[in-house]
């Protein structure tokens, strides 16, 4: 079959042919964003799951959806080395800068402008690469003190108050929530919940992995009752073949029911992973229906793609012991495990393992779903590492 014309898109944060089985998180994002319109107070959204659930995509969905009715929206994605303050800055900065294009500066923008050179100014304190300028004088006392916490609810309120003057809303959604520090992410829950209780249309969608509400409720113990946390998951076995089957019938083209059953197996609903063996077995077909032969074939073409492209920069950022430490999580198999299985497996005391684990979770590879339980948080990484190291070996 013609590969040009080949549906699917697999890629980090690529959109799919079809979104299927997301319609009550758009449903509740659709309700909050309507809610802040009305200046209804409603929590902000911060969707969690695992590596390859899509929840890039569905952030961009959101992100669409937010501008249809009407919001100014920035999409910011987090890093790892990259302070909160200078990230906002350049964003923040063309955020204002549109809402003065609308009628001509007003009193409410002019101050956000002022409150955001304070900012600036004392973000440039620590952070040596903020060279932004702004053609206007700062607003002394506002959001100048250095300290996050304070200035950055100052600085959200004034971009708050300027969007209500202009008769608008303003949508945040960063990507990546979770490489924030302790610091930053008490500054943003802080500034949030700043403006909510001056009721300004302003609301922040997120991502992170499965750890986020954690570090959130470690940031600052009210941030659940500020934040919803939807769980994004593997798709059920139906939605899974709808993502496979809804593309390619659009073009005459359909997939054995065998072939529906084994990638479903393969990938156990994981929309990256459905990309990448629709993809494959798309270009690997003589001709419709696809088979299950074929998807067989595929996976001898994706399994080595997804170990150099999907698995392979994750575990090269790994030390020799993060490795040992992973690797025997892989020898238990799939799912949540027990800090002490490690420990017995590597026949070390479970108290050892605390710093490794700790730098794990720090890197987003595992995470933590009760106490003294730690899972992976990229789907199918277990039997990567078997494959990167096939023997049980472990340094004495």
């Amino acid at each position: 079959m013609d590969p040009i014309k080949n549906p699917f898109s697999p890629g980090a944060g690529s959109p799919p042919p079809e979104l299927v089985g997301r319609d009550p998180d758009l449903e509740q994002a659709r309700i909050l964003l309507g809610r802040i319109q009305q200046k209804k107070s409603e929590k902000s959204m911060l969707l969690t799951g695992l590596r390859g659930v899509g929840k890039t995509v569905l952030l961009k969905e959101i992100q669409q959806l937010a501008r249809q009715t009407g919001y100014r929206t920035i999409f910011i994605e987090a890093h790892e080395n990259k302070p909160l303050g200078s990230l906002l800055i350049p964003y923040l900065r063309g955020l204002l800068f549109d809402l003065n294009r609308m009628e001509g500066m007003s009193d409410k923008v002019r101050r956000g402008l002022a409150v955001l050179r304070s900012f600036i100014g004392s973000v440039q304190l620590t952070v040596r690469d903020i060279t932004i300028g702004i053609d206007i004088d700062p607003e002394l006392g506002s959001a100048d003190s250095g300290d996050l916490e304070v200035d950055l609810p100052e600085l959200f309120v004034a971009i708050g108050e300027a969007a209500e003057d202009r008769k608008c809303a303003v949508a945040i959604l960063i990507d990546e929530i979770q490489y924030f520090n302790q610091k930053e992410l008490g500054a943003l829950i802080m500034a949030m919940h700043k403006v909510q209780q001056e009721r300004l249309p302003f609301v922040l969608f997120g991502t992170g992995l499965p750890v986020l509400p954690g570090l959130a409720g470690e940031a600052k113990s009210y941030s659940e009752r500020l934040f919803n946390f939807p769980d994004i998951g593997a798709l059920s076995q139906v939605d899974a073949a709808k993502a496979l089957e809804q593309p390619v019938r659009a073009v005459g083209v359909s997939f054995e029911p065998a072939a529906l059953e084994e990638i479903y197996r393969l990938t156990q609903g994981y929309p990256y992973f459905l990309q990448e063996w629709g993809y494959q077995s798309w270009n690997l077909a003589p001709a419709s229906p696809i088979t299950l032969q074929i998807v067989r074939k595929a996976s001898s073409v994706v399994i080595p793609r997804l170990d150099k492209n999907f698995f392979k920069v994750r575990f090269e950022r790994l030390t020799p012991n993060e490795k040992f430490f992973l690797r025997a999580m892989a020898e238990l198999g799939p799912g949540v495990h027990r800090i002490g299985e490690i420990a017995d497996l590597l026949k070390i005391k479970p108290t050892s393992l605390s710093p490794v684990r700790a730098d794990l979770i720090k890197k987003g590879m595992i995470y933590s779903p009760a106490y003294g339980e730690i899972a992976f948080t990229v789907p199918l990484f277990d039997g990567f590492m078997v494959r990167a190291i096939p023997e049980l070996r472990f340094p004495a």
